[in-house]
């Protein structure tokens, strides 16, 4: 019970912190940023025993740290770097953690499958190809760090169809939100401003969180 409170919370705190972005209240949504994925964090931890629980709560606390980091990104491109940094090995372990799933059948949907793998690499060659010549010193750490999120939504797709439970579908849901954030995040810096980026990168990364937590717990819940 205490998880699904904790999961409560965050769910109305994300809504008015998006709230407060959306007034553009800079200086209120810098104060509660860092309160918002420890509430997950808490929801995590006061969940059943089950075995990458550890993996999982690692993921979030890297993200929190990048959370934290990117605050500071005005002050200076180290803090924009030491955030990818940090975001990098999140999903590093979210990876991890994906891949570590229990496995209930085997791939049977192999066109769609390939479908799925095919647009990721799409998506990957896509986003390096229009932002590559703004990238300058930083070309080698957003490609590395291309590289890895693509890698994270191919082990969600991959587990989309062998995990056969409903949640399946939450944790590559979540997975999409998340490159969605990292995405506009990533052309609002090199490429053009975007109307509203702060809000549009927060609404997906928030909800990108919720959905991988959510998916996760429900995956590892005693039956």
């Amino acid at each position: 019970m205490k998880n699904k409170a904790a999961l409560s919370i965050y769910i109305g705190f994300s809504i008015f912190y998006l709230v407060i972005t959306a007034l553009n209240q800079e200086a209120i949504a810098r104060f509660l940023k860092p309160f918002l994925l420890p509430l997950l964090l808490v929801a995590v931890y006061n969940s059943p025993a089950f075995t990458t629980k550890k993996l999982l709560l690692t993921a979030l606390t890297f993200s929190w740290i990048g959370d934290v980091i990117l605050l500071f990104a005005d002050k200076g491109e180290i803090y924009f770097i030491l955030g990818l940094v940090a975001f990098l090995v999140s999903h590093v372990f979210y990876i991890v953690l994906f891949s570590k799933q229990s496995i209930s059948k085997t791939i049977n949907n192999k066109i769609s499958f390939g479908a799925g793998t095919g647009l990721i690499l799409l998506y990957f060659f896509g986003m390096i190809t229009t932002l590559g010549p703004q990238l300058g010193p930083l070309t080698v750490p957003v490609v590395i760090y291309a590289v890895v999120i693509s890698t994270m939504l191919f082990y969600a797709l991959k587990g989309s169809f062998q995990w056969n439970t409903i949640p399946y579908q939450s944790v590559l849901i979540g997975a999409i939100f998340f490159i969605s954030s990292d995405s506009i995040l990533a052309f609002n810096k090199f490429d053009q401003p975007i109307p509203q980026a702060s809000f549009l990168i927060m609404i997906t990364y928030l909800a990108a969180q919720f959905c991988i937590v959510w998916g996760i717990l429900k995956l590892n819940q005693k039956k």
